[in-house]
């Protein structure tokens, strides 16, 4: 996908040496977009295989609105294994800190809790909070069914009141949904964007949403558009994004979408959705940085 690849040139050429709070280094700009057509295909990279199975189950979970850490390891989904939540496991670099932050389950209000149940007092990831707090993507269903010329669909991941709660507050803390000639269009923003590792599945993540809000609305798939705020590469990922680079994002066409049995994104579950006629080139892998 060229969009993407492009970014990661960007970055490479005029970006400016950063710190960080991971301690690694970044090479960062301020401000990017990433723009995609939905009609041309599903934008899962090309460049490197893809773990689609994984980035599904993450956007179930947030959907759902849970915040168990187990759910997810359950599925073979390992993306928040080092994360926790703060108030029970400090965050921290040494092993002990390391060690807490693995073992404890609760990850706080993160995302979905925020999509689901915005402005609930948050307790534990096995309390019930049915009924509790603003369901901001129940109200982005309804307007998107009833009123889908309105300007006000939109969810928020960003609340700052119980940010020492989440295991980490929001990276893309917001999405806008729109809609023009009878397709949805899904508009997000990130504050903080690991280019290498983190973006590929933002993409992929936020593509597998808008085609579901459009199944649920009998309405057209659109426009994707990310706007990314510190936009950055770092410093132990710059080898691997120059071979990321040098792979030709023209040789294997992008994959489509398949959604069987779809009653409403509610209900949706990760197997649901299936990705058809993925080819790509092989896995390159970035170490996260915590």
């Amino acid at each position: 996908m060229k969009a993407y690849l492009d970014i990661v040139k960007k970055i490479l050429n005029e970006g400016i040496e950063k710190t960080d709070r991971t301690g690694t280094g970044t090479i960062s700009i301020p401000g990017i977009i990433f723009e995609h057509d939905m009609t041309k295909g599903f934008p899962l990279l090309t460049t490197k295989k893809m773990p689609f199975k994984i980035i599904a189950t993450e956007l179930e979970f947030f959907i759902k609105g849970f915040t168990d850490k187990k759910w997810l390891i359950d599925r073979d989904c390992h993306i928040w294994d080092e994360w926790a939540n703060p108030e029970k496991a400090p965050y921290g670099h040494d092993e002990v800190n390391k060690k807490r932050m693995l073992e404890e389950r609760d990850l706080g209000p993160v995302y979905g809790f925020q999509w689901r149940h915005f402005g609930a007092p948050y307790y534990n990831y096995d309390n019930d909070y049915s009924g509790q707090g603003f369901d901001q993507l129940q109200y982005v269903v309804d307007n998107l069914k009833n009123k889908p010329d309105d300007r006000r669909m939109v969810v928020s991941a960003w609340n700052p009141a119980v940010a020492s709660k989440m295991a980490l507050p929001p990276c893309h803390y917001a999405f806008q949904i729109t809609v023009t000639d009878n397709k949805v269009n899904l508009l997000w923003n990130q504050r903080s964007v690991d280019t290498m590792l983190g973006l590929p599945f933002n993409i992929a993540s936020y593509a597998i949403l808008l085609h579901l809000l459009a199944k649920e609305s009998g309405l057209g798939e659109g426009r994707l558009v990310g706007f990314l705020g510190d936009t950055h590469i770092y410093k132990n990922h710059l080898e691997r994004a120059k071979e990321q680079l040098s792979r030709d994002s023209n040789k294997y066409a992008l994959s489509k979408l398949e959604t069987i049995k779809f009653t409403s994104i509610f209900d949706w579950q990760a197997e649901d959705t299936k990705v058809v006629g993925y080819e790509s080139f092989d896995r390159i892998k970035f170490d996260i940085a915590v």
